[in-house]
């Protein structure tokens, strides 16, 4: 957990970085699915308060609790930019072919000691109460509930991002995310240890919802790892072109406040990766979809309606 003075730099520079991955979006038609935390939908206080008057976190460490932060909750987002973001909710919304996702109501900890499912499914009760035509979820820090996938179904989620298939990314909680781990991860982003995590349509899981498992984290520009820039953009564009050529999908994602320090060299960074994007589009048909855009592929994969020849490859951008 990182304190509003260790990490709120990123928050209010992701408010800079958001307009910039839209234009960059715009730019080389990339659909993407934004999964967004409930609360920063609240116009006011009062309004966050309301919502949370009928949620209960009993998890047994009370930072973890949205309750725990209110005395830093400003009024509204004008008084606030750190805890409010309807107006980027807005602008995202205003960009062609961009998804509208959930990352729960408060960012429910699935996975952490002293939750439960009844919590978590009040939780996206609130989400429905939101009013906004929401099929994909993003499980906070990734921690992956296989119990709760029902409850997902029930309120008309039909699809989350799963985990890359390796022991060093899967879903884990604050205890069990050990440094040997960390390390293993950081070293994966810019040198190929665990595999390029490109996956065949046939082969994804629909039962109970859709798992859109991930390909790789967009970890942000480091100027302490500079020197190994190119290794990560290579890291990255060879997982594409794998996926380009073997007619499978590749999952990028990132939190919008990676790019909230660092933006220009972020943005400059995805820019060099949405380049390639465009060539394997035109070279192999490669295409862009958000995690509703699979979901309905494969409707119409699952109805027979189609030939084989509709496997086509595409990437998934968060």
């Amino acid at each position: 957990m990182f304190t509003l003075e260790e990490y709120g730099g990123n928050i209010l520079g992701a408010r800079l970085a958001i307009p910039g991955i839209l234009q960059l979006f715009l730019k080389y038609d990339i659909h993407a699915t934004w999964a967004i935390v409930g609360m920063l939908y609240c116009e006011s206080k009062r309004e966050l308060l309301t919502k949370l008057e009928d949620l209960d976190f009993p998890y047994e460490k009370d930072a973890f609790s949205p309750k725990s932060n209110l005395w830093q909750v400003g009024e509204d987002e004008l008084q606030d930019p750190y805890h409010y973001g309807l107006s980027l909710i807005e602008a995202i919304k205003a960009v062609p072919n961009q998804e509208i996702g959930t990352h729960t109501f408060s960012h429910y900890y699935c996975l952490e000691d002293g939750q439960q499912i009844g919590n978590f499914e009040k939780d996206l009760k609130t989400v429905v109460q939101l009013k906004e035509k929401i099929s994909s979820l993003v499980f906070p820090r990734n921690q992956t509930n296989i119990d709760y996938l029902n409850v997902c179904k029930k309120y008309g989620i039909t699809a989350y991002r799963g985990n890359e298939e390796s022991w060093i990314y899967g879903a884990y909680t604050s205890k069990t995310n050990t440094m040997t781990k960390r390390i293993l991860r950081l070293i994966d982003a810019y040198v190929n240890i665990s595999g390029e995590h490109t996956y065949s349509l046939k082969n994804i899981e629909t039962d109970p919802i859709v798992n859109i498992p991930s390909s790789r984290f967009l970890r942000p520009y480091s100027s302490k790892f500079s020197f190994l820039e190119k290794l990560r953009l290579r890291r990255i564009k060879k997982g594409l072109t794998k996926a380009a050529k073997k007619n499978e999908l590749y999952h990028l994602w990132w939190h919008p406040h990676n790019f909230g320090r660092n933006t220009k060299e972020n943005l400059q960074f995805l820019e060099e990766i949405l380049k390639h994007v465009d060539y394997l589009k035109h070279k192999y048909n490669f295409q862009s979809m958000h995690m509703r855009d699979v979901t309905e592929v494969l409707k119409i994969i699952a109805s027979k309606v189609v030939e084989k020849s509709y496997y086509f490859p595409f990437i998934v951008v968060f």
